[in-house]
């Protein structure tokens, strides 16, 4: 009796019970799609990729500046450094950051009008006038190769108003970037109270601005035919920068003097695909001493790329996992430095953070790293993702797809 009363409440309730069965596996595998955020410890944040020490006790040039570094461009790894966290006046060197403020925040093809301020500004000159026109790329020009103090004022007046207001856009662009314990309060870069930064700083500012293609053809420039607005006048200028013409391979960067920052450089070369920065700040042979670095970094270390990004570098196999194996990509290009003759010291290491492997996974987590070491310290990583989401292999899933 109660078999048949179950028979005939099925019957009547049969569309009921298996539209709900249909939902409850629609509803389960939707879930499993969902793109959850998935935590990992080889997680790392940062927008502009920083400096790293390269640990290496091998001989060292000998510097007598009062700071100075060596870095390697494209991979970011310092290679020689003396004081380098030492704040200290960079005299004209400031105008590195000048440039790349000016041109992220202003047009090339903009007119400039100069105004009294900016004409009577003291120090080394592009000889402008009140009232003088001259375009904003033209203009940029001339501070970079010249060093015009009265050109750098002009520029910070007509992109940000006032030299207080462009001082506060450079100091944010230096704590975008990381470089902390830099302060600016002027664009040229003549003494001021509370106006420093640090070698260390100079070079990341500069690598940060090798990246725009304008810059990196600016500071190389060894002479350029500045010409005002409408064809005015026209003054050639050439490069402070002697490495330009001494230098195989020399490429930037900006020199600097005053009495209380004595003699600056930041000089940069590039050979076979290395590009090596140095600074030196109140060097009593600038020009000798960042020649000797920059030779140093050339004849002692060789590049290696470890890993790219349109590549991957493993595949893994995830339990319970829809699909089964994953292959995981270096969310950036992984490019080392590393000591000629010292290349068997070299490792490099996946490990996977196998938690954050455990599905559903989203496409794009943290799941590991690929570390390059060196002489047994972790030197450099980088962060190891799926491309693809990583479901969970229910039995009902398999029942699904059959």
């Amino acid at each position: 009796m109660r078999r048949e009363s179950f028979r005939q409440w099925f019957m009547g309730y049969r569309w009921l019970v298996l539209s709900g069965c249909f939902l409850f596996l629609l509803g389960a595998t939707l879930w499993s799609h969902l793109d959850l955020p998935v935590g990992s410890r080889y997680q790392r944040v940062e927008r502009y990729p920083p400096l790293i020490y390269l640990p290496d006790e091998g001989p060292k040039p000998r510097i007598n500046a009062s700071a100075a570094i060596l870095v390697e461009a494209v991979s970011g790894m310092i290679l020689f450094a003396k004081n380098e966290h030492e704040r200290r006046p960079p005299a004209s060197t400031t105008k590195i950051m000048t440039a790349i403020v000016t041109l992220e925040k202003g047009n090339p093809a903009e007119v400039v009008t100069v105004s009294p301020k900016a004409a009577r500004t003291g120090g080394s000159s592009l000889w402008l006038k009140a009232g003088d026109q001259i375009t904003l790329g033209e203009l940029l020009e001339g501070v970079m190769l010249r060093s015009g103090n009265d050109g750098s004022v002009a520029l910070a007046e007509h992109i940000a108003g006032s030299e207080q207001a462009f001082a506060a856009l450079m100091n944010r662009k230096a704590r975008e970037i990381g470089a902390l314990n830099t302060n600016f309060r002027n664009p040229h870069g003549l003494s001021a109270p509370n106006h420093y930064t640090t070698a260390f700083d100079l070079a990341l500012i500069t690598r940060y601005g090798f990246g725009n293609p304008e810059f990196a053809r600016i500071v190389g420039a060894r002479e350029e035919a500045i010409e005002w607005y409408q064809g005015a006048k026209t003054r050639q200028v050439r490069n402070t920068n002697r490495l330009l013409w001494s230098l195989a391979g020399a490429d930037g960067v900006k020199t600097g003097t005053t009495n209380k920052a004595g003699y600056c450089l930041v000089a940069s070369a590039t050979r076979d695909g290395r590009r090596f920065i140095t600074v030196v700040l109140n060097s009593p042979d600038r020009w000798g001493e960042a020649a000797r670095l920059l030779e140093y970094g050339f004849n002692h270390f060789i590049l290696k790329q470890l890993a790219r990004v349109d590549t991957p570098v493993t595949k893994v196999e995830v339990g319970q996992g829809y699909p089964a194996t994953v292959e995981l990509y270096p969310r950036r290009d992984l490019v080392v430095v590393i000591p000629k003759g010292k290349e068997g010291e070299a490792q490099c290491r996946i490990c996977l953070d196998y938690a954050a492997l455990i599905p559903p996974v989203r496409a794009g987590a943290t799941v590991g790293r690929l570390s390059f070491y060196y002489q047994g310290q972790e030197v450099d990583w980088v962060e190891l993702y799926p491309r693809e989401r990583i479901l969970r292999d229910y039995w009902w899933r398999r029942l699904l797809r059959r």
